[in-house]
């Protein structure tokens, strides 16, 4: 099955047994809507960790019924994150989700050597799942969120999580465009450069499962009619299914564009984590926050296949 809207997660993810979804401070209405939501399609089991009183008030605001959860009572911030993390370390979790915890204290437990979710010479990146009005399919992208300038041999790694992703989506061979301001390869731009090694690396299999191209515009990426008018003969060009950003900022600005300017919807979540990590904003409404369950149910899914 090929996902062809956001939704279609849902349908994908409820085929298997309900994941066991730990909650990390889990005081929040926005997030517990989403929780439920989950839980009423069968997708999640709720584990919510933060101080009882606060989750039941959190509970009865959302709608979700306190009785058909599993409350962990801590007494702080850094105790939800650092409990939470170890149930899903420990195995009583399958995965993780911010609550209102801060995300420095969130981000820490993951990331600690001895107790974390990040295995050792792993590394923690971002990929989102966005559902373009004025695309004809979906687009996974990474990273615009965790890495500020990968070099080639993150780009490497972010592409991987990319590729796994779209398989996980039902893509498979997955077009990825990696991204750059122009198609051309110009040596005094390195976005140009490891865009141009890494299509390399993927034609002499040293990447596998996708066909892969760059660098590429964005335009040229997205838009067929662009990539004709330049003259860019590729198997990616306005096909892509995968974009792998340059750097943070051009990936965050074109999330936010997306998200803010555009209305886009998005399931986003960690990975390079030993089980899916939900790294929610606060300001995240409750439709984003369940889409990301759902991606992350999937990705939980195929982690035990």
């Amino acid at each position: 099955m090929i996902l062809e809207h956001l939704d279609d997660l849902f349908d994908l993810a409820s085929v298997r047994k309900a994941a066991r979804l730990v909650v990390a401070w889990a005081h929040d209405a926005h997030t517990l809507g989403a929780v439920g939501e989950a839980m009423e399609r069968g997708l999640v089991a709720p584990l919510l960790v933060g101080v009882p009183e606060a989750i039941r008030e959190a509970c009865e605001e959302a709608g979700v019924p306190a009785e058909k959860v599993r409350i962990i009572a801590v007494k702080d911030e850094n105790e939800a994150a650092a409990r939470a993390v170890q149930m899903v370390r420990e195995g009583d979790g399958e995965m993780l989700m911010k609550g209102t915890v801060s995300t420095d204290r969130f981000m820490r437990a993951i990331l600690n050597k001895e107790k974390g979710l990040v295995p050792p010479g792993g590394l923690l990146t971002h990929v989102s799942v966005l559902a373009p009005s004025s695309y004809h399919k979906l687009l996974i992208v990474g990273d615009v969120a965790i890495i500020p300038a990968p070099g080639l041999k993150e780009k490497k790694i972010i592409l991987g999580h990319l590729i796994e992703t779209a398989h996980m989506l039902g893509i498979e061979r997955p077009r990825v465009a990696v991204v750059a301001a122009t198609e051309q390869v110009l040596t005094s731009m390195e976005a140009c450069t490891d865009a141009a090694l890494l299509a390399k690396m993927a034609e002499r299999g040293q990447i596998r499962g996708a066909v892969v191209d760059g660098p590429l515009a964005l335009d040229v990426a997205l838009d067929a009619e662009s990539a004709r008018i330049k003259k860019v003969n590729s198997p990616v060009a306005g096909e892509a299914d995968c974009l792998l950003f340059p750097d943070i900022e051009a990936g965050n600005v074109f999330y936010k564009c997306y998200t803010k300017l555009l209305r886009g919807e998005v399931a986003a979540m960690l990975v390079g984590t030993t089980h899916p990590v939900i790294l929610a904003s606060r300001g995240d409404s409750t439709r984003t926050k369940s889409l990301s369950i759902a991606l992350g149910v999937l990705r939980a899914q195929g982690l035990k296949a």
